[in-house]
């Protein structure tokens, strides 16, 4: 630690740098003939070529209510061995 002494401390900071894109981006709509084996390629859609948003299923999906909370599978099994993980010991006196 002596030696640590004349040293100037570095502050350090709790967020990361931006790092280079290394990706170029394409549409595959737009360049069919790019190989993404080849080179390094990040998917980025234009206007014309943006997949659709809405699918024929998506109007068979009725949403009645909104489940919220820790409402889980197999709850009750769980809270039945967490019960018994965290009962109070009883210790016997001899």
């Amino acid at each position: 630690m002596a030696s640590d002494q004349g040293r100037r401390r570095e502050k350090m900071t709790n967020y990361l740098a931006d790092t280079p894109v290394v990706a170029r981006g394409y549409c595959p709509g737009c360049e069919p003939a790019t190989d993404p084996d080849v080179e390094r390629v990040s998917v980025q859609y234009c206007e014309d070529h943006r997949p659709s948003m809405v699918g024929c299923e998506d109007a068979k999906v009725v949403a009645a209510t909104y489940l919220s909370g820790s409402a889980e599978v197999g709850g009750d099994a769980n809270r039945a061995f967490c019960d018994f993980v965290h009962r109070g010991v009883l210790r016997v006196r001899e």
